[in-house]
This record gives C-alpha cells, sequence and structure tokens, in this order.
C-alpha cells in the first residue's frame, strides 16, 4: 500500500465515522428498497438507479416490484413484458441484462443470488460497484462502491484530479473507496458491523446526491467538510474532472407512422441488440449522417429536443408530401400496404440523444386503406391499438408520438377510432 500523506491521513481518519453519524441523522430512510433489503431489491433499485434520479425510480421500481416480486418470477416473464414496465426510464439495455441475469440465477444457481463480488460481476450487467451495493445494502458486507455520487464526493475530499471515466483517475478512487470502509472490528461504536457498512454505504450515496452536488455544493452541512480538499481550496467546481468534449455523428432517419382505419398504428419489432433492441418502434429507414461537436451524454437521453413533435407539426402546418409513388420509400415489406388516396403528412422533426449519436428524426403520416397478411400475420409487425395497449416495451421518441397521437392530428372522415376488444 503506497504511503499516505500526512494531509490524506487527516482526511480519511473517521472519515468512515463521521458519514455513518450523519447518515444515521440526515439521510434517507424512507426508499421503498430500504424497508427489506433484500439482494433481490436492492439489485433492481441499483439497476434503476443508474444515470437515473431518485425521484424517477421510484414509481417504476414499486410498478416492477408488484409485477415481478422476486428473481423466479422476472426470470419467468417474456422480455416484452420486462420491456413494457420498463418504457420510458431509458436505457433498455438495462432492462434485458437485468431479465438475462434472473434466468441466469434461476438455472445456475438455484434462485439464490451469489454472495461475493466475482460471482455477482459473472451476472449480465452487473459491474463491481453494483456487486458491491448488493453484499453491503443486503447482507452486511464490506465492499466498495463507486457510483457517480460516491466518485463526486471522493474527488472532492481527497482533489483526485482527472475525469473519473478515465483509467488512472478511476483506479486512483477505487483504491480510495476500498481504503475508507469502516473497520467491522471497531467495538466503541454503537450498531453491528453489519448496519455500521450498510449505513457508510447508503450514507456515500447520499451525501452525493443530496449535498455533494454537481453544481453548488451545500459544503456547509457537509459532515466531510473540514476534512475536504476542495473545499479547503475553494475549488469545488473543479473535481471531478468534466468529461473531454467530443464529436458526435448525427443520423437522420424518417419514420413512417402508418395508421389504420381503426387507428391502430403498425409497429417493429427491434433486433434484440443495437439501438432499442427487443422494443417496438416505428418502421424507420435512415436518411443522412454528419457530425457536430458534443459535451457527450451518457446512454439514451430520453427526453427529445421538441417535447411533442405531433403538436409542434400542427402549430407549424404540418406540409403534405408529394412522393411518387406514394410510398416509395418505405422499409422493404410494406410496399404491399393500400394507402387511402391522399397525400402523407410530414411531421415536425425532433432530435433523440445517445450515448455515441444524436438521431434526427422526421416522423411521415400515413393513412392504410387495407393491411395485408404478409404484415398482420407476421411476429415482426404488431398493429398497436392506442386505445387498448399491448404490453410491450416502446422505444421513447415512438411512445411520445403515439401518447399524442389520437387527440393531435384530426382524423379523416369516415375514420373510427372505436376501441378493440380483448
Amino acid at each position: 500500500m503506497p504511503v499516505r500523506t500526512e494531509s490524506e491521513s487527516a482526511a480519511t481518519d473517521g472519515f468512515a465515522d463521521a458519514v455513518i453519524d450523519w447518515f444515521e441523522t440526515h439521510g434517507r430512510h424512507d426508499l421503498p428498497w430500504q424497508a427489506h433489503p433484500s439482494p433481490y431489491g436492492v439489485w433492481v433499485s441499483e439497476i434503476m438507479l443508474q444515470q437515473t434520479r431518485v425521484g424517477t425510480v421510484i414509481p417504476y421500481f414499486q410498478r416492477f416490484m408488484a409485477r415481478f416480486p422476486d428473481v423466479a418470477a422476472l426470470a419467468a416473464a417474456e422480455i416484452d413484458q420486462v420491456l413494457h414496465l420498463w418504457t420510458g426510464l431509458g436505457y433498455y439495455a438495462r432492462a434485458r441484462n437485468l431479465h438475462k441475469a434472473a434466468r441466469t440465477i434461476v438455472e445456475k444457481h438455484g434462485g439464490r443470488f451469489p454472495d461475493t463480488v466475482e460471482e455477482l460481476e459473472r451476472l449480465s450487467g452487473i459491474g463491481r460497484s453494483t456487486a458491491g451495493a448488493i453484499l453491503t445494502l443486503a447482507h452486511g458486507r464490506p465492499a466498495p462502491i463507486l457510483d457517480g455520487n460516491v466518485k463526486r464526493v471522493l474527488a472532492r475530499c481527497f482533489a483526485v484530479a482527472g475525469y473519473p471515466g478515465s483509467g488512472k483517475t478511476r483506479s486512483e478512487l477505487w483504491a480510495l473507496a476500498e481504503r475508507l470502509l469502516p473497520c467491522q472490528s471497531d467495538e466503541s461504536r454503537a450498531g453491528s458491523a453489519r448496519n455500521r457498512i450498510a449505513a457508510y454505504t447508503q450514507g456515500m450515496m447520499d451525501l452525493g446526491a443530496t449535498l455533494c452536488n454537481r453544481a453548488n455544493p451545500d459544503c456547509p452541512q457537509c459532515p466531510l467538510q473540514h476534512r475536504c480538499l476542495a473545499r479547503r481550496r475553494g475549488e469545488t467546481d473543479r473535481y471531478p474532472g468534466k468529461k473531454p468534449p467530443r464529436k458526435l455523428p448525427v443520423r437522420s432517419v424518417t419514420m413512417f407512422i402508418l395508421q389504420d382505419s381503426e387507428g391502430r398504428v403498425l409497429l417493429e419489432k427491434r433486433p434484440p441488440n443495437g439501438v432499442w433492441g427487443s422494443l417496438y418502434s416505428l418502421p424507420q429507414v435512415e436518411t443522412s449522417e454528419r457530425m457536430v461537436e458534443e459535451s457527450g451524454n451518457v446512454g439514451e437521453n430520453v427526453g427529445a429536443r421538441h417535447a411533442s413533435p405531433v403538436h409542434a407539426g400542427n402549430r407549424n402546418a404540418a406540409r403534405a408530401t408529394h412522393a411518387s409513388p406514394l410510398h416509395s420509400k418505405l422499409p422493404a415489406g410494406l410496399t404491399e400496404l393500400q394507402f387511402e388516396n391522399q397525400p402523407p403528412i410530414e411531421l415536425e422533426p425532433f432530435r433523440h440523444g445517445f450515448t455515441h449519436f444524436q438521431l434526427d428524426i422526421t416522423p411521415v403520416r400515413y393513412f392504410v386503406a387495407r393491411t395485408v397478411p404478409t404484415v398482420a400475420d407476421s411476429g415482426r409487425w404488431l398493429w398497436y391499438s392506442i386505445a387498448d395497449p399491448a404490453e410491450v416495451g416502446l422505444a421513447a421518441p415512438v411512445r411520445k408520438l403515439l401518447a399524442t397521437l389520437a387527440s393531435a392530428e384530426p382524423q379523416r372522415p369516415g375514420s373510427s377510432m372505436k376501441r378493440e376488444e380483448p
């Protein structure tokens, strides 16, 4: 172990005790996954909390646990059911990995969660930090964690320079996280070792989430204020280091809203891997790609630049496109559909963000006069009833389009938006 400097020794001595004492009085104790912290509940909550705020996660967690109360129930579910409950939460690879890992736990571990970091990390979607959270919060066993909140607390308190995602900085933060774990043999403090480990872990996450914010940290209320090097130097805005800017490609696609006489919209199931894997989306064709300078988001940005492209299309007098023939741009397999004798309507374009690229979407609405068996009977396609929606996962921009479609656009004469019987 490297020799500690005098300033580092001053910062680390009593560090865990200060965090635990603060958590017992000021930490969050009413989160739904804290009531009965089972490995399964902690796991689901930790996966949902990746890149997502607590306030957003709580209702999703409660619905998910009501539908899939244990790992066996999750493993027995179909992926469409899992993605349906995940719709709107974003970062859908998390849901696919959760489902895959649940089946692994049932098939290879007899439905019992592994109880070591190494075994947990072998499960899909579980990294070192998530494994540590499961062990500490559910079992009270010592293991370091390093989520975004903890990185920020450690980077500021110990003035760890550099972007936390870079190899050198990440290694330094992991070493600190390991070194700062509370001592299990300290009998001079109140509470069992199990409870102290869990309190410390939750306390570190709560500090980063409630006091040590990215902007305007509430240093006067922080239990680590007197040992924080960044505060002492007046440089809290310097830590942690920002992610280096990079150029992201911008792709452009046309999404086709194909609506039949009953108001149903044709959706296409995406391949299991890649963008929106296993989700249902609108049929689309890619039109172009270019590069722009971006600071780089993490994962899928579930918020579009224009919140409601359907309404925006109305405000801007959505224009009719006069393609010749009418459906010349449709993806392969859909040209056999019979369309009503009116031009498609191009709605307002909007942008949707991912980790590695930005997606510019132009929705175009078609009215289908008659479907054909090759589309209706294919497992690739789904006629989705807006009035009686199926339990399937939807890509975020598609969900927003569908949510506003029925009321945003006037229906053509003679059309019916009747509710389908189950």
